[in-house]
């Protein structure tokens, strides 16, 4: 299926998309490229399902916003490497356009290079056999075709190696028991994972169902390497149901924490400040992203029992606590400033000498013992 009509406008949460990601990149080099430096390596951006480049609007899609940060940038312009990959040449020709129409383009040290490939097999074995540098890969495919559990993982096998997909759970939901695409979907999620789900998805509603899809693809991603796993939900038009997640996976904590302050401001409701993310209530019958869903009141109590008995930094608590739940930095400096007010814990330094209503991460933080 093409993915032409895509690009016939800019629709909101397609900026949305293509904000996110550039904002990473920007996040991740910065991250990375000190380390490549002292190595002597590159760094390395690579899309495999690019698109035109421009929407018929003429707004910029992702690689022409990546290119206009590396430009922008001495060290990137000297080091980064960009490889935009699509299988239709009508979007290959329109994107080389694109790029060669940006202010400066030649002043990358690497041109970017366009292919006209289909991603499959081929691209696998590729990059199961190369040492990769540090690289951030886009796959933003118009369904699932090409999209497979271990591509992601060769993807992201190599250090300061993230990926950042397009998981179309509209279409994979109304797949997982199509026999005619039966292949796709093992390749999805592996196949054992793939016929559990099968057995289970029938009987449930809607919202669960949304729910233990992404927890099997969540559990699937932390099997090859991928430690850390956020999705970001996008609703369809009317607001009525799902049609797609982009979801984050890396092995670094670093890249996760900065990714969620991302999301986090991309998210279009909070609940007492905590970000939604856009997710659907999960339930304890999907683990992996329960904790996901719980509201900041709750915070306060969790914190006071996990912690019992300790004193570390307000970064430590932050850093020992966050992963798998949607809570921020912001939202932990909140309540550990609450429960000092209220008593309930001692922070070195107090207020005073420390300035009213902050809470810093360096900040010691004693709380009692059950």
């Amino acid at each position: 299926m093409s993915n032409s009509s895509f690009f016939d406008k800019s629709k909101e949460q397609s900026l949305v998309k293509a904000e996110i990601v550039a904002k990473y990149f920007w996040a991740w080099a910065k991250v990375v490229t000190p380390h490549a430096k002292t190595r002597g390596h590159n760094i390395a951006y690579i899309d495999l399902f690019s698109g035109p480049g421009r929407y018929q609007d003429g707004s910029k899609s992702t690689p022409l916003l990546i290119l206009e940060r590396a430009i922008a940038d001495p060290d990137m312009r000297e080091m980064l490497m960009t490889i935009f990959n699509d299988r239709d040449s009508n979007n290959t020709q329109s994107l080389q356009q694109a790029i060669s129409s940006l202010a400066n383009i030649e002043s990358l040290r690497h041109q970017p290079r366009v292919l006209n490939e289909e991603v499959g097999e081929k691209f696998v074995r590729m990059f199961e056999q190369f040492r990769l540098v540090p690289t951030l890969f886009f796959i933003d495919p118009w369904g699932y075709k090409g999209l497979s559990i271990r591509l992601i993982g060769s993807l992201i096998r190599n250090w300061g190696c993230d990926c950042i997909f397009f998981f179309n759970y509209n279409r994979i939901n109304m797949s997982l028991g199509n026999k005619v695409v039966e292949e796709h979907m093992n390749a999805l999620f592996g196949k054992e994972r793939a016929d559990v789900l099968r057995k289970k998805l029938n009987p449930m509603p809607s919202y669960e169902r949304e729910l233990t899809v992404l927890e099997a693809i969540s559990e699937a991603l932390k099997e090859i390497g991928g430690k850390y796993v956020l999705p970001f939900c996008f609703k369809n038009d009317e607001a009525t149901r799902t049609s797609h997640h982009l979801i984050f996976v890396s092995k670094n904590v670093l890249g996760y924490s900065i990714m969620k302050e991302i999301m986090a401001k991309e998210s279009t409701t909070s609940d007492q400040g905590v970000p939604s993310f856009d997710y659907n209530p999960a339930t304890i019958y999907q683990p992996l992203l329960f904790e996901l869903s719980r509201p900041l009141d709750e915070l306060e109590n969790m914190l006071l029992d996990e912690f019992a008995g300790k004193t570390l930094a307000m970064k430590d608590v932050y850093n020992q606590h966050h992963v798998g739940k949607r809570y921020i930095s912001k939202n932990y400096k909140d309540v550990l400033l609450k429960l000092e007010q209220q008593g309930k814990i001692i922070a070195d330094p107090p207020t005073p000498p420390r300035k009213k209503n902050t809470f810093g991460d360096k900040v010691k933080v004693t709380f009692p013992p059950k």
